[in-house]
């Protein structure tokens, strides 16, 4: 498995654990659409205070294990991977885009607009991690 395969892993994998969890709690306990709403606040920082450490532990595993890989310049293959996986990535931000900042305001406020802002962001970077693992899976 080469180094840039390992990092998309690394993030798709640090993205759903920071960020299922808080899916789930904002699914079944929304918050107050009051402003500011600090358990929100917190629960969020929590959620990315966990996503920055799975991702530095994860680096830093990476470069100790095979400090060469990681020095390595990305080749044709990671640089078309990673064209192709920004690419449909963007399309998924900018349709939840629309759908945020569109679309909900006719039928939603507050945190609601905050939480389907942050899932667009989330959604967008899991496509980008997950296209670029099944691309490199398919040419393994």
């Amino acid at each position: 498995m080469s180094y840039r395969e390992k990092v998309a892993w690394l993030s798709l994998l640090a993205m759903v654990v920071a960020f299922g969890p808080y899916f789930a709690i904002v699914a079944t306990a929304p918050p107050d659409d009051a402003m500011p709403n600090l358990r929100q606040l917190w629960l969020f920082a929590v959620a990315v205070a966990v996503q920055v450490a799975i991702l530095l532990a994860g680096h830093a595993v990476f470069r100790l294990r095979t400090p060469e890989d990681a020095r390595e310049p990305a080749d044709e293959r990671d640089l078309a991977i990673e064209r192709r996986s920004v690419s449909i990535a963007y399309g998924t931000l900018i349709a939840g885009v629309i759908m945020v900042a569109i679309i909900m305001p006719f039928y939603a406020g507050g945190w609601a607009i905050v939480n389907g802002a942050i899932f667009a962001i989330v959604l967008a970077e899991l496509v980008s991690h997950g296209v670029a693992v099944v691309a490199y899976r398919r040419q393994s």
